[in-house]
C-alpha cells in the first residue's frame, strides 16, 4: 500500500510539473543555467564559490521581483548536503518555525546533518516573527535563507540581519531578459518577431517571470504563428503602440525634458503614453525621484519628498491607482522652481577629490569620542555651533588649501535664494574665531 502510495504521488508531481507555469517549468537547476546576476554566480564570483564549497552561512537575498532569489534558494537545495526546509512568511507563524527548529535539532542530533531553512518573503514577518528565529540562527541550529523584495534595513530585525550576509540581486539587464524569452521559446518550440521581443524585454521591467508569465500567454494566443505585438497587447489587456526599446527611451527622455521645461501638460501626456503601453510604473518613479534632484534640488526642497512618495506608492498601492500618484509628481516636479546648482555641486566635489587632492581631516574636525583620542590632538579647538548665537561660528570646515573653493552657488530660484541669502550673510560675517560662546547647547554632546 505504502508503495502504491509513492508511486500516485510520483505520477501526480509529474503531472503537476507538465501543467505548472512556464516560470516555474524553466527554473534553472544549476549556476550555469542562471541568467543574469552575474556578481553573485558568475566564474569566481562570491556567492558562488561558497554555495558550490556548501559553506553558505544565513544570509539575506534582497532584489525586485523576478530577479532569480527563488531560483538561487532551489539551486541552493540542489547542492546542499543539509536538509533545505522551505517556508514562506505569508502562511508560517511561530509556530511553523518552532516545528522547523525542533527537526533541525532532531536531525543534527540523530545525523549530524544540518538544516537550511528558506524563508520567502522574509519581510512579511513580523517582529516577534523573526525574533523566534534568531536563537537558531544565532547558535547556528539553522541557516537562514531569506529572500525580500524590501529594504531588509527597514523590514529585518537588526540583530537577525547583523547575522546574516546581505546578497543584493539587481533588475535583469535588457540582454538577459531577451536571452530568458530566447531560452523560453526554444523550449515550447514557438517564435516571436524582433519588434514584438524589443517590447516584451522593455514591458518586463528586468522582471524575468512577468516576461515569461506575458510570453506565455501570447504564445497561447497566437495560434502556432510567431507572437506579435498584437498578441502581446491581447497578454497584457494593453496597447503596445510599437513600444521597442527605442521608444522606451525616447518617451521617458520626453516626459523628463517636459518636466525640466515646466510644462506640466505634455509631462502628463508622456506620462499617459509610458503607461497606456505598459511601461514598468516603478521605471517612471525611479526618473521622477532623480529628476527631483538634479532639476529641482533646494529651490523646491518637497520636490525629492514628493516624488519619492510617489515611488513608495507605487510600491505599496500598484497599478491603476498608484497612476495617480506618479500624476502628482509629475504635476509638482513641473511646476516647481528649477535649479540645477545640486547638479554643479556635486560634479565640482568629485572633480575636486578625481584629481587626487585627497587632504587630511583638520585635527579638530576628527573623531574625540575614543580613548586616547585626547592625546593626540583629535577633536582639540572643536567649537559646537550650537554654543554659539544664531546655531554658527567661525572655524575651518575644510582641508587645508581648501579656503576658497566654492562647489555649491544656490541660484535665485524659488527656496534657493534664502539659501543663498543666508550663505552669503554667513560668508561674509565679521566674527572673531574665538568669539563667546552663548547660553544653548550642551558643549562635548557633539562630535
Amino acid at each position: 500500500m505504502c508503495d502504491g502510495d509513492d508511486l500516485f504521488a510520483t505520477v501526480a508531481q509529474e503531472r503537476l510539473a507538465q501543467r505548472a507555469p512556464l516560470a516555474a517549468r524553466l527554473r534553472p537547476h544549476t549556476l550555469d543555467e542562471i541568467i543574469g546576476q552575474q556578481h553573485l554566480v558568475g566564474p569566481g564570483a562570491p556567492l558562488r564559490v561558497l554555495v558550490e564549497a556548501d559553506r553558505l552561512s544565513s544570509a539575506i537575498l534582497w532584489g525586485p521581483p523576478g530577479t532569480g532569489k527563488t531560483t538561487l534558494a532551489s539551486v541552493i537545495a540542489a547542492r546542499t548536503a543539509k536538509a533545505f526546509v522551505a517556508l514562506s512568511a505569508v502562511t508560517a507563524g511561530v509556530k511553523d518555525v518552532r516545528e522547523v527548529a525542533d527537526g533541525a535539532r532532531r536531525r543534527l542530533g540523530e545525523r549530524g546533518v544540518g538544516t537550511i531553512l528558506f524563508l520567502d518573503e522574509v519581510h512579511r514577518f513580523n517582529r516577534a516573527q523573526q525574533d523566534a528565529l534568531l536563537p537558531s540562527v544565532e547558535d547556528g541550529l539553522l541557516v537562514l535563507v531569506g529572500a525580500t523584495t524590501e529594504n531588509p534595513f527597514f523590514e529585518v530585525n537588526a540583530p537577525l540581519l547583523s547575522r546574516s550576509t546581505l546578497w543584493r540581486l539587481e533588475p535583469l539587464t535588457p540582454d538577459d531578459l531577451a536571452a530568458v524569452a530566447r531560452r523560453a521559446l526554444a523550449a515550447e518550440g514557438g517564435a516571436i518577431d524582433d519588434d514584438a521581443l524589443s517590447a516584451l524585454v522593455v514591458v518586463a521591467g528586468g522582471d524575468a517571470r512577468a516576461l515569461l508569465t506575458t510570453l506565455e500567454v501570447a504564445l497561447a494566443l497566437s495560434g502556432g504563428r510567431p507572437v506579435g505585438l498584437e498578441d502581446l497587447e491581447r497578454a497584457r489587456h494593453s496597447r503596445l503602440e510599437h513600444y521597442g526599446t527605442d521608444a522606451h527611451y525616447d518617451q521617458i527622455s520626453a516626459c523628463i525634458k517636459s518636466i525640466r521645461g515646466s510644462d506640466p501638460d505634455a509631462g502628463l501626456y508622456w506620462l499617459a503614453r509610458m503607461l497606456e503601453s505598459g511601461e514598468d510604473p516603478r521605471f517612471i518613479a525611479r526618473r521622477l525621484v532623480i529628476l527631483a534632484s538634479e532639476d529641482v534640488g533646494e529651490a523646491d526642497p518637497l520636490a525629492l519628498v514628493v516624488a519619492d512618495a510617489a515611488a513608495r506608492a507605487v510600491e505599496f498601492v500598484g497599478l491603476p491607482e498608484a497612476q495617480l500618484n506618479l500624476a502628482q509628481a509629475v504635476v509638482h516636479l513641473a511646476c516647481a522652481p528649477k535649479s540645477n546648482r545640486v547638479t554643479v555641486a556635486l560634479g565640482r566635489a568629485r572633480a575636486e577629490v578625481a584629481v587626487g587632492r585627497h587632504r587630511d581631516v583638520p585635527a579638530h574636525l576628527r573623531d574625540a569620542h575614543y580613548g586616547g583620542a585626547e592625546r593626540i590632538g583629535h577633536g582639540a579647538g572643536y567649537r559646537y555651533p550650537h554654543d554659539y548665537p544664531e546655531g554658527w561660528v567661525d572655524q575651518r570646515y575644510r582641508p587645508e588649501g581648501m579656503d576658497d573653493a566654492v562647489f555649491y552657488e544656490p541660484s535665485g530660484q524659488g527656496h534657493e535664494a534664502a539659501i543663498a541669502d543666508r550663505l552669503a550673510r554667513l560668508r561674509s560675517r565679521d566674527t572673531r574665531a574665538g568669539a563667546e560662546p552663548g547660553v544653548s547647547g550642551e558643549p562635548g554632546e557633539a562630535t
